[in-house]
């Protein structure tokens, strides 16, 4: 399916692992061949992959299993950097691989007080997942993935029993991996999510939400090795193109008040309640008022759904006594969220397009800052070599 852009559907709605997504990639038309060419040229010791056919409550489902012999090596992810940095990959494959490691390891890291280099993976370190993270990056790559939306996350619920003893679901390491991003417990108990299946999605994914306006041309169901009681434990794939979208303007509101006594300090916090709260944006103006007062106009863009929660924020935050609000009409350029990276660590990347094309790519600051602190290195330096890297998007 080479050659095109592709738009991939991911429904987590029963959770997600490595082995899921390999059944869903195969069932979905990616030859085995592809996926196993790139996970031979990276594993150090033999890996199988065996494919049969599978049920999960009714579902027709393909199951992938990663068949590995006993290893006495335990990786970190300064190991398998290597082993991807020295394996016969392609670029894009490689990038992928590395990405979701470097997940893996933050992660594993933070919630464990481990500098992430030296992060030994336990269960997400072996051969099989190896496999899975390889496998996975090979296939999407195969499919042309050019959007991946995928849905709110199933992550279970109860309690699993790790290397570290038992843990409670979500895992730290997943709840880790999928801060910023929708889930909810689902359905049935147990662990519904992998630390593997975590990494793999929020590398992947290009936006979270509900199937995306699409024409599906495959579908592919990838089988779970549980088989519950409770639900299908399944991942699908949709695979299609996307389906043109009219540029209609978004009805919006503008909140909008003066205020005079409030404590000038205190107007990021405002800001960022109200962002919180819901808002698009949000801004202040200096004004003069009557008698000579200096004061801030203080206004918020915000969906007609969302103009109760962001108003009662403004009155909570700030000492107003009273909120206009006027309808507005936003053209909005398409976007979408992709990373660069800076010495190792990555960036997000905000990119716009007009009517296709790329004409403007910019990194998040937040990300530049938090980058330049591990780093030990000027903000204006991690920022300059972000940004130059984002230019490279737009060429």
């Amino acid at each position: 399916m080479t050659g095109t852009v592709t738009t991939i559907w991911v429904d987590a709605s029963s959770g997600a692992s490595g082995d899921m997504l390999l059944g869903a990639l195969v069932g979905a038309g990616v030859p085995v061949e592809t996926i196993r060419t790139a996970v031979d040229a990276v594993s150090p010791e033999p890996v199988e992959l065996r494919v049969e056919a599978a049920t999960r409550h009714g579902f027709a489902a393909t199951r992938v299993h990663v068949e590995v012999a006993d290893s006495a090596h335990h990786r970190t992810w300064r190991d398998i950097r290597t082993l991807l940095l020295e394996a016969p990959l392609a670029d894009d494959v490689r990038d992928l691989a590395l990405r979701a490691f470097e997940r893996l390891a933050v992660a594993e890291g933070t919630v464990h007080g481990h500098d992430p280099m030296d992060v030994h993976f336990h269960e997400v370190g072996a051969l099989d997942a190896i496999a899975d993270v390889v496998g996975v990056c090979a296939g999407f790559v195969h499919l042309a993935a050019g959007e991946v939306v995928v849905s709110p996350v199933a992550v279970g619920s109860g309690s699993v029993r790790g290397a570290h003893g038992v843990l409670p679901v979500p895992p730290p390491a997943v709840a880790a991996l999928l801060t910023g991003v929708p889930s909810y417990a689902g359905p049935g108990e147990g662990e519904l999510c992998t630390p593997t299946g975590a990494a793999l999605l929020t590398t992947l994914a290009t936006a979270y939400a509900a199937q995306p306006a699409m024409t599906t041309t495959g579908i592919g169901v990838g089988a779970g090795g549980r088989d519950p009681e409770s639900h299908a434990n399944v991942l699908r794939l949709l695979v299609g193109t996307a389906v043109p979208r009219a540029e209609d303007p978004d009805d919006l509101l503008v909140l909008e008040t003066n205020v005079d006594d409030l404590d000038p300090r205190l107007w990021p916090e405002v800001i960022a309640a109200v962002m919180a709260a819901g808002a698009l944006d949000a801004w202040l103006t200096p004004i003069l008022m009557k008698k000579g007062r200096p004061a801030h106009t203080f206004r918020a863009l915000v969906a007609p759904d969302r103009a109760a929660e962001v108003r009662a924020a403004v009155f909570r935050e700030t000492t107003t006594i009273g909120i206009r609000d006027y309808p507005v009409s936003r053209h909005a350029l398409p976007r979408e969220t992709t990373t660069v990276t800076v010495g190792g660590l990555e960036i997000a990347v905000k990119v716009a397009r007009l009517d296709g094309l790329v004409v403007t790519a910019q990194p998040e600051y937040d990300d530049v800052v938090r980058a330049a602190r591990a780093l030990d290195r000027p903000v204006r330096e991690v920022l300059a070599e972000a940004t130059a890297a984002a230019r490279v998007l737009t060429a």
